[in-house]
């Protein structure tokens, strides 16, 4: 780079030995990309890309194909529990080719059923404590994702009003449950609550997922455990997909003959499909677990057992265009409070109220 820019001084005043006629320089390549790991549970690992060379972007594929530039975007560590080869390319900084190929194959010999990954929500303190900072980042700020909802939402230790770090909207207690509360600082219609995410952080593919978890059921609250593909950063929603695990609003609903309930469902580009979990004598309110089994080409739900299977989709029997093949995805955990499917808050609504959460946990399919 030193030399590139002495040349092009060169050229501008006029100074060089050919009297300033000479020739762009050769653009330099990029450096290969490096695939990192660290140890996840059972022999899983969770791999990370990087390049060294300055503003380059990170092109990969996970089935052993040659990344190209349109390939997936390189934007978190991502879980390797099964056979497969990482190739990468490092393109796109101005002045440099891309690079050459870097490719790593994995062969973890894993087998089906097995724990590759958790948060059990460990808290080693006397105190509440953060969720952890090497797993879960947050979303923040009123209206910050769209729906209507009505919750400012606050990080961790945040103390920009309405938030307030004396009473937090996600903790880890002493007894190792992450808590999500939903709270009313004011008498005012000013709420506040929690959105944690592993983006940036941990990401996955093709795996077993699951969260055990109680559910607040008063008006207005809106948990949801659910997933968004990594190159949202590239492409937006819908079309990088949305694999909703969990979701639930208002306790029992009339549409199910009073049956508390709640919903898995599969959204992309054109893609829309939901299912509803109410058997009688359900309810949210309880400790359930909440799962879903993403394999090449299927989605499915469950509640309590991966036998339970109460929605499945394929994308022969939904219309619109499947992402959920294109790579790896994050995960969200959060406690909307209003928007435009549950509607507001009124006065039987109690505050603070809160979602509970046991463990997140990645199976091998």
């Amino acid at each position: 780079m030193i030399a590139a820019v002495v040349l092009s001084g060169a050229l501008l005043c006029g100074c060089g030995g050919n009297g300033g006629g000479g020739t762009t320089p050769p653009e330099t390549q990029a450096a290969a990309p490096t695939v990192s790991t660290v140890p996840a549970q059972n022999g899983a690992v969770v791999a990370s890309l990087a390049t060294t060379t300055a503003g380059a972007a990170i092109y990969y594929t996970l089935d052993g194909s040659t990344p190209t530039n349109t390939s997936q975007k390189y934007q978190a560590p991502f879980l390797v529990a099964s056979s497969l080869t990482v190739k990468a390319i490092a393109a796109e900084p101005p002045g440099y080719l891309n690079s050459a190929v870097t490719s790593q194959s994995f062969t973890p010999a894993i087998a089906s059923g097995t724990l590759v990954w958790s948060d059990e929500f460990t808290n080693t303190t006397t105190g509440n404590a953060q969720a952890n900072p090497q797993v879960w980042t947050y979303d923040t700020g009123t209206n910050c994702c769209g729906n209507n909802e009505l919750e400012t939402y606050c990080a961790w230790g945040s103390s920009a009003a309405p938030c307030d770090p004396a009473n937090p909207n996600t903790f880890v207690d002493t007894g190792g449950i992450l808590h999500i509360v939903a709270r009313k600082p004011s008498a005012t219609a000013v709420y506040t609550s929690g959105r944690l995410k592993t983006q940036g952080l941990f990401s996955f593919q093709y795996a077993r997922i699951e969260a055990r978890m109680k559910l607040p059921e008063s008006q207005g609250m809106w948990p949801a455990f659910w997933l968004l593909g990594n190159n949202i950063a590239t492409i937006s929603w819908p079309a990088c997909g949305e694999l909703d695990v969990m979701e639930h609003i208002n306790g029992s609903n009339p549409e199910n003959e009073g049956f508390d309930w709640v919903a898995g469902s599969v959204h992309g580009t054109g893609l829309n499909g939901t299912s509803q979990y109410h058997p009688a004598g359900f309810s949210a309110a309880d400790w359930h677990t909440y799962g879903m089994i993403w394999t090449k080409g299927q989605i499915q739900f469950y509640v309590d057992s991966p036998a339970n299977i109460y929605g499945t989709y394929t994308p022969t029997t939904q219309a619109g265009t499947w992402p959920f093949d294109a790579g790896p995805q994050f995960v969200i955990l959060n406690l909307a409070v209003g928007g435009d499917w549950p509607g507001s808050p009124d006065l039987t609504t109690p505050f603070p109220s809160e979602v509970q959460v046991d463990y997140v946990r990645v199976y091998t399919n």
